[in-house]
C-alpha cells in the first residue's frame, strides 16, 4: 500500500491488511470466502498506521465539513466523504457511487413519550438511494471489486442487499447474480434487482441455504461475493456512525439501537465507534445493543443460552423479512460489540413489531418492518430500566416504508392480527364512500371527534 497523499494537504493513505477476528493473523489477501486461512473465522480489515497518517480530531472534522461543499462525486457520497477512515482508492474517480449515505437524523417526540425516553432519534437509512442501509457498504465493496477485475458479482438476499448490489454492479459496468429464497422475501425488493438487471434466482430454500450455495460458487468461478461477511462492506457501512455523531455535534448518544439480522451492521457500527475513540473524535463509547425478531432470534438464544460462545441456529420465521436469518454470519463480530460496549440484546413479538411500525410511520417517516423492531425493542428495554428514562436515544432504521408496503396495507386495514384489540387505535384503513360531499363532510366529523 502507498502512501500517496489525497486531495487534502497533511492526509495520507492508511494501510490496510485482513485480520482474522478468531485466531488474529493477519494477511495482505483475502479468499472469496472472506474466512481466514488458519481458523476458518470471518476476516476484518485493519488499519496498521491508521492514528499516524490521519490528522487529529478537530481537523478531521474541519476537513469532512469542508467536504460537503465540495461537488466532486466522492465528496458528494455520505460515504466516500469520510475515506480518510475507509480503504484507500489509487484514484478518486474510481468509486462507484450513487450519492449514497447523507441520510437524515429525525428527532421522534412522539415515540419518545410512548417509549417513555427524554430524547430519541431515528437514523433514517433507508433514504439511501436504493431505499435501505446496504447501500453505505456496497458503495466500497462493489468498488473493490471491480478494483480486483471482477466481471461479475454475487449475493444471497432476503431483499435489501440483492437491491443494492445490483444498483452498484450497474453502475459499476459489472453483471450481478442474485440468488434469493422463494416465496420469502418481499416483491418490492426483489422488483428492484430485476429493475437493475441481475440475474434473479429464486431458490427452494431459505436465506441460510442461499448463503451456503454462493460461498460455494465462489470457489468454484470467478465471482465476487457481496454479502456482509465481505469485510470491504462493513467499512462502508461503519460511515453511518461517523456520520450519525457529526449530525449530533459529537455528542454521544447513551444508546444506539439496530435490527439484528446477518447481525454485519452492528458489527459495522461497533468497528467505527471504536476507531473513532481511538482517533480522539469521542470519548467514550455508546451501548449498542441488537432486537431481533422472536421468530428469528439467534442471537438472543446463543447470548442467553450458550453465553455467546458458540451459535445457536433457529430456524427463521418473521413477517419482517429483512431480518429473517436464523443462521447469522456475523454473531462473532455482534456478539463482541455488544459486550465491549455494554449493550444488550432483546427479541419482541410480531404485534410489538407491527405496533412499533405504525407509531414510526404516525411520526410522518415510517420504515420497514425491520426496523420497526428498534422502537419494540427499546420500550422493553425502558420496562426493565436498562435504558434510563433520561437518556438519549438513537434507533437506526434500516429500510423504506416502500419496501415491503404489503406488510403495512394488511396492518391497517386489520387483515394482519385482527382479533388484537391493542392495535385498534393504530390502524387507519381506507374508508369507501359514496362519490358525494356530504358523506366526505361526515366522515371528517367523526374523524375529527375520534
Amino acid at each position: 500500500m502507498s502512501s500517496l497523499s489525497t486531495s487534502a494537504a497533511g492526509v495520507h493513505k492508511s494501510e490496510y491488511r485482513f485480520r482474522c477476528i478468531g485466531c488474529g493473523d493477519l494477511s495482505n489477501a483475502a479468499g472469496q470466502d472472506f474466512r481466514c486461512a488458519h481458523c476458518g473465522d470471518l476476516l476484518e480489515i485493519a488499519y496498521s498506521n491508521l492514528k499516524e497518517v490521519t490528522p487529529d480530531a478537530a481537523k478531521l472534522k474541519f476537513l469532512w465539513r469542508e467536504r460537503r461543499a465540495s461537488q466532486k462525486p466522492v465528496d458528494l457520497s455520505g460515504v466516500w466523504r469520510f475515506r480518510d477512515l475507509l480503504p484507500a482508492l489509487d484514484d478518486e474517480h474510481d468509486a462507484i457511487t450513487l450519492r449514497e449515505g447523507n441520510t437524515p437524523l429525525y428527532e421522534l417526540p412522539r415515540c419518545s413519550r410512548s417509549a417513555g425516553v427524554e430524547r430519541l432519534f431515528a437514523k433514517h437509512q433507508g433514504m439511501n438511494p436504493t431505499g435501505s442501509f446496504k447501500d453505505a457498504g456496497m458503495t466500497v465493496a462493489a468498488t473493490f471489486a471491480r478494483k480486483a477485475g471482477f466481471r461479475w458479482v454475487a449475493c444471497a438476499s432476503t431483499g435489501n442487499t440483492s437491491a443494492s448490489m445490483a444498483a452498484y454492479a450497474a453502475r459499476g459496468n459489472m453483471r450481478s447474480l442474485v440468488l434469493v429464497p422463494e416465496g420469502k422475501i418481499s416483491w418490492s425488493k426483489l422488483s428492484q434487482a430485476l429493475d437493475y438487471g441481475a440475474v434473479t434466482c429464486q431458490l427452494r430454500t431459505d436465506f441460510d441455504g442461499c448463503l451456503k450455495l454462493l460461498q460455494e460458487l465462489v470457489r468454484r468461478a470467478p465471482v465476487y461475493q457481496l454479502n456482509s461477511i465481505n469485510p470491504f462492506r462493513l467499512e462502508g457501512q461503519k460511515t453511518l456512525a461517523i456520520e450519525l455523531l457529526e449530525q449530533l455535534d459529537w455528542q454521544v448518544p447513551d444508546h444506539i439501537i439496530v435490527p439484528g439480522g446477518n447481525l454485519g451492521n452492528s458489527s459495522a457500527i461497533g468497528k467505527a465507534l471504536r476507531e473513532m475513540r481511538e482517533l480522539g473524535l469521542i470519548s467514550r463509547l455508546p451501548k449498542l445493543s441488537v432486537i431481533q425478531a422472536e421468530g428469528a432470534n439467534a442471537l438472543v438464544r446463543t447470548l442467553r443460552e450458550a453465553g455467546g460462545k458458540h451459535l445457536i441456529s433457529v430456524p427463521a420465521e418473521t413477517r419482517a423479512t429483512a431480518i429473517r436469518i436464523g443462521n447469522p454470519a456475523s454473531w462473532k463480530k455482534a456478539v463482541n460489540v455488544i459486550e465491549s460496549t455494554g449493550g444488550a440484546c432483546e427479541q419482541v413479538s410480531e404485534i410489538e413489531i407491527s405496533a412499533a411500525k405504525a407509531e414510526i410511520g404516525a411520526e410522518g417517516i415510517g420504515c420497514e418492518p425491520a426496523s420497526a423492531v428498534t422502537l419494540a425493542g427499546l420500550k422493553k428495554m425502558v420496562k426493565q430500566a436498562f435504558v434510563k428514562h433520561d437518556e438519549t436515544v438513537v434507533l437506526v432504521l434500516t429500510g423504506n416504508l416502500l419496501k415491503d408496503p404489503d406488510f403495512t396495507i394488511e396492518f391497517h386495514r386489520g387483515e394482519m392480527f385482527p382479533e388484537a384489540g391493542e392495535l385498534r387505535s393504530l390502524r387507519h384503513p381506507p374508508v369507501v364512500l359514496d362519490a358525494k360531499l356530504d358523506a366526505i363532510t361526515r366522515m371528517l366529523e367523526k374523524a375529527e371527534k375520534s
